[in-house]
């Protein structure tokens, strides 16, 4: 029997074993999608106890403690420190098959070296001990974490209105120890059916210093915050979307129609009337394509995440704002709609390379299959399968994902895993990642499904680990 996550942690067969021990492990992670605080980093934060690192802004698990039954008081309020991490080393034991039981027991093992389950009666000395290290370790600083889990590279996640002065101050530092690259996240510009949508678009006037009154002009302003994500080393865009709209002009077209009608519905939206769905779906369209112009002739990569549910608690919502643990998995069709968008942008010759999440598990083979369709330009993986994503990246989910793209596509060109947190302490999720991934493959040699042949495996999984990333992102 086992020890509870010891060194061969979900790594069942010596070929896996192997696989991650001499090849996966020693990788450097390319964390190219998170919601890390740019300026957190370019100060080289330090934390001032175990709470404010462990449970501030993370909504896993403000989840977890309310499906526990902790009040909100404990979670998002006022409570002390001390009594937050009480209320989550109360809830740790209930979470027995939930990944947050593992990604808690790896982050105490990998930063704190704490070994006993965090429970109630274990709880005050694992917060004495933890917050003696952050005070005196110097690993424990941000640039500390980033050396230590060797971060290569990730990317942030900003708005348009951005100043990105904190990536500036970053990449003109010789002491940070990873590149710290934005990503372009332009929803509210996109998002014309939303509250504020108006508001909105006065400030990206405002930092782009432009005057925008029409399409024209709203393109304009847009262009120039793309070329300053350029300057500043952008190399990723993102799009988080409920559903992908797809709609062109009312008589079917992309031609000058199309334009005039986009043009009116955004005129409308700034003077604050609402316009018919049809027409809100070709306004979106129009954005996204005109999106995916400009990050081919960049050369970024488009990042496309479906099917998430937003706020349908809109009590909490109102009492708490976005993102606080109140999203959900939707339902949407994706096929139709997607395929019809990617080929818009591949019939022009304007696809870029395009990485497609979804947080519905019924997507994963639509969007693989759809991929397939638009691979080529002598880009390997040019189309990639998302990592199982915020709902799905616990172990079932990353398995399934990764049978899926094994079997309809390239699991070998596969760009690997990604935080798509808001924690510095999360890069044990790469481990948790790697050996789910070696598991996998050294399960398969095994059984005499593959080759058991190191080399050929080894570089596989070092390629999915790392240099698959590298090259996609950097090529």
């Amino acid at each position: 029997m086992k020890n509870f996550i010891d060194k061969d942690f979900l790594l069942n067969t010596a070929t896996a074993q192997r696989l991650y021990h001499e090849a996966a492990a020693e990788e450097p992670i390319f964390d190219y999608h998170c919601h890390l605080n740019p300026k957190e980093i370019a100060d080289d934060c330090r934390f001032s106890d175990l709470a404010a690192v462990w449970l501030g802004g993370d909504h896993y698990k403000w989840r977890a403690l309310r499906a526990n039954g902790i009040d909100e008081r404990f979670i998002t309020g006022n409570a002390e420190p001390y009594e937050k991490f009480l209320a989550w080393a109360k809830t740790v034991p209930r979470l027995i098959g939930n990944p947050l039981y593992h990604w808690t027991h790896l982050e105490l093992q990998r930063f704190f070296d704490i070994y006993e389950p965090l429970n109630s009666e274990s709880a005050p000395a694992i917060w004495k001990a933890a917050n003696e290290k952050l005070a005196q370790d110097p690993e424990l600083s941000v640039y500390g974490i980033f050396k230590r889990f060797k971060v290569y590279a990730l990317g942030t996640t900003d708005d348009p209105v951005d100043s990105l002065e904190w990536h500036s101050q970053l990449a003109a530092s010789k002491a940070a120890p990873a590149k710290i690259l934005p990503s372009f996240r332009p929803d509210a510009a996109v998002a014309i059916d939303k509250a504020g949508f108006a508001e909105y678009i006065a400030t990206l006037a405002n930092a782009a210093g432009k005057t925008i009154t029409n399409l024209d002009e709203l393109l304009d302003a847009l262009r120039s915050r793309l070329d300053l994500f350029d300057k500043n080393g952008c190399r990723a865009a993102d799009h988080g979307l409920e559903s992908l709209p797809f709609a062109l002009a009312s008589n079917g077209t992309t031609g000058s129609l199309w334009e005039k009608e986009v043009d009116e519905t955004f005129k409308k939206a700034l003077a604050g009337q609402t316009s018919d769905p049809r027409s809100l779906d070709s306004y979106q369209t129009f954005l996204l394509r005109f999106f995916g112009e400009e990050y081919h002739r960049r050369s970024w990569v488009m990042q496309l995440h479906l099917s998430a549910l937003r706020s349908p608690n809109t009590r909490m919502l109102k009492a708490l704002g976005p993102n606080t643990g109140y999203d959900a998995v939707h339902d949407h069709p994706v096929a139709a709609n997607l395929a019809r968008f990617l080929d818009l942008l591949e019939a022009q010759g304007t696809l870029p390379k395009t990485i497609l999440y979804s947080l519905n598990t019924k997507d994963f083979y639509p969007l693989a299959s759809i991929m397939g369709s638009f691979q080529g330009e002598g880009i390997p993986g040019k189309m990639q399968l998302g990592s199982a994503w915020w709902f799905l990246d616990h172990r079932d989910g990353m398995e399934d994902q990764m049978k899926i793209l094994a079997s309809v596509g390239l699991l070998s060109r596969f760009v690997g895993m990604l935080t798509d947190s808001r924690s510095f302490l999360s890069y044990p999720r790469h481990e948790y990642f790697r050996r789910i991934l070696c598991n996998l493959i050294g399960n398969w040699a095994e059984e005499g499904e593959i080759p058991n042949d190191f080399a050929l495996l080894s570089g596989m999984a070092r390629d999915i680990s790392f240099r698959n990333a590298q090259r996609y992102f950097e090529g």
